[in-house]
């Protein structure tokens, strides 16, 4: 049995981040709250991992979230005072430099702290031999057992570089419980409660599209997972914190940037379409019945490269005449530049309306985005030109801010290696670097097929109204994709909405979807549906292609879309 067995037939796994620069807080608020055996973070996203190249770049014992290491001065002692492990993927791009910082830190404080850490990620050196290019960035995304040999060694702390989120939880508990490589129920149920907490608190109330039902939202509590022997767990939170864990508040987070009825991970494929929810108490639902797979043969690899330089600005057109008013702009913009930009791209932002109180309600916004791989040509030359139409443009011409000077951007592509070409390297606290093995064997993965769907709702009347009336969603990105979680709460609005929001219904509701593929994916055991829209990120986040570059408001724009509502499920 492992060493961080507490209680043998449960281990509570809290989470006390979501991104890099969440709520610095939470920390010591998950190790005051209650108790505790781990406390995870999640501090990298595939933009916080361009970010912390762009950091390595400047200084190569960077690369790490400087943030932990404030939260960690603050609450290691409690930590170890509690027996409560840390866990974080907060290494990002250097984790044995951040291991050394804590050893730095726990010295400086006077605290025996066992700091441990997983290494074997970045694929950068050999990024090229691997056919993947010269980018910035190259990490394979690692799972948990390097996280679990640590841990059974004895440390205190973990950090690792590029691990999947869910692996976080995944580590810990089979190291607690002593899994197998092949437990693969077990090991897909905690895949599960890890992808409920990473997120911090939308599995409590955050984002959440019913939100006005909670009663206190005003500083939401974060998440934990009372994770069991077989993989089921119970979601919950420390009690008298804000928020709320309901049945409705983990799906939610289960929607958030998922694909198709397969989840897949290093260590495990998690079948999404096995789960069952149920509530268990106040803030306590049960997650349970689902089942794993094999992992397929490859290793998902984050590639961020720099894609160029970029500038913006806004006009602020206000009044009569918007249309003609944002034309003059964009002729006189696109013809006083010396040198076009490679992209010039302009958004009209209809938000004026006529005969308006305020002078903001009468006002409509044209932004214009360039890019180009010359600074240059974006920089000073670009905003040297448009300061300059400030008097020579349209009657009442302003802007929201004057352009400066041009930034980089990147661009995140996925790439895939055979998972025999990654070797994890679980760094122990005695300095002992233990190779972990790669799965003993492999699936290739396949489509699920189409499930049963429920019989229609009997033909009625019907309202015209907002899907988000009975509806609700989370959207998310994923590389240049998106993806759009909808569900429904009784059995009824599932047999309207199964047959009513199809791919061809969300191309209509969404018109910017029109020419994308978009896939849609039934989850009848939750009731949902998800739809995968390619490319409507560009090439993703950092790109920032769209007013919305994180999708994170494109399921919100969903639900205010009108539909035809059968009259008995809105009573």
């Amino acid at each position: 049995m492992s060493a961080i067995a507490a209680q043998p037939d449960s281990i509570r796994i809290g989470n006390c981040s979501g991104f890099y620069g969440d709520r610095l807080s939470a920390m010591r608020e998950m190790l005051d709250g209650g108790d505790l055996d781990v406390l995870t973070g999640d501090y990298l996203a595939e933009l916080t991992m361009l970010i912390l190249g762009r950091d390595r770049m400047k200084d190569p014992t960077l690369g790490y979230a400087k943030t932990f290491l404030r939260q960690a001065e603050e609450c290691l002692g409690l930590a170890l005072d509690r027996g409560v492990r840390i866990v974080v993927n907060a290494g990002g791009l250097n984790p044995a430099g951040l291991a050394m910082k804590l050893r730095e830190l726990a010295g400086r404080l006077g605290l025996d702290a066992r700091i441990a850490h997983v290494e074997g990620d970045d694929l950068g050196p050999r990024a090229n031999e691997l056919g993947l290019g010269a980018p910035l960035t190259a990490n394979a995304y690692l799972g948990g057992w390097g996280i679990a040999e640590c841990l059974d060694a004895g440390a205190d702390v973990v950090v690792t570089g590029r691990v999947t989120d869910a692996a976080l939880v995944v580590g810990p508990a089979a190291a607690h419980f002593g899994w197998r490589r092949d437990d693969y129920d077990a090991l897909a149920g905690a895949v599960v409660a890890g992808h409920i907490i990473e997120c911090g608190t939308q599995a409590t109330g955050g984002n959440f599209s019913f939100f006005t039902e909670i009663a206190d939202l005003g500083r939401p509590g974060f998440p934990l997972a009372e994770v069991r022997a077989d993989g089921s767990s119970v979601i919950t939170k420390h009690s008298q914190t804000g928020g709320v864990v309901t049945v409705d508040t983990v799906a939610a987070q289960l929607m958030y940037e998922i694909q198709g009825a397969r989840y897949v991970g290093p260590d495990v494929t998690t079948r999404l379409d096995s789960i069952e929810l149920s509530q268990a108490g106040p803030d306590r639902v049960l997650v349970a019945g689902v089942r794993g797979e094999a992992p397929p043969p490859d290793l998902k690899v984050s590639l961020n490269i720099i894609g160029g330089f970029r500038n913006e600005m806004t006009f602020v057109l206000t009044g009569l005449d918007i249309e003609a008013k944002a034309e003059l702009a964009r002729k006189q913009l696109e013809s006083w530049l010396t040198t076009r930009p490679a992209e010039l791209d302009w958004t009209l932002s209809r938000v004026d309306r006529p005969d308006a109180e305020t002078e903001e309600q009468a006002s409509a916004l044209l932004r214009c985005v360039v890019r180009d791989p010359d600074p240059n040509v974006v920089g000073r030359a670009f905003s040297n030109v448009a300061v300059e139409l400030a008097l020579a443009s349209y009657p009442g011409a302003n802007f929201t801010s004057v352009p400066g000077n041009a930034s980089p951007y990147g661009v995140f592509t996925a790439g895939f290696v055979p998972t025999a070409t990654v070797i994890q390297v679980a760094v122990l606290p005695d300095g002992t670097r233990l190779e972990i093995e790669p799965p003993g064997e492999a699936r290739e993965l396949t489509d699920v097929d189409p499930p049963d769907l429920p019989n229609p709702l009997p033909y009625g009347p019907s309202r015209r109204e907002p899907l988000g009336r009975v509806a609700l969603a989370r959207s998310g990105d994923k590389g240049g994709n998106a993806n759009i979680g909808v569900w429904v709460r009784t059995d009824e609005q599932w047999r309207w909405l199964a047959h009513a929001l199809t791919v061809d219904s969300v191309r209509r509701l969404l018109p910017e979807t029109e020419a994308l593929t978009i896939t849609r994916h039934v989850l009848p055991k939750l009731r949902a549906v998800n739809f995968v829209i390619e490319g409507i990120l560009g090439p993703g986040v950092a790109y920032q292609a769209r007013f919305d570059p994180q999708a994170k408001g494109l399921a919100e724009w969903l639900r205010s879309r009108y539909i035809d509502i059968p009259e008995e499920l809105l009573a």
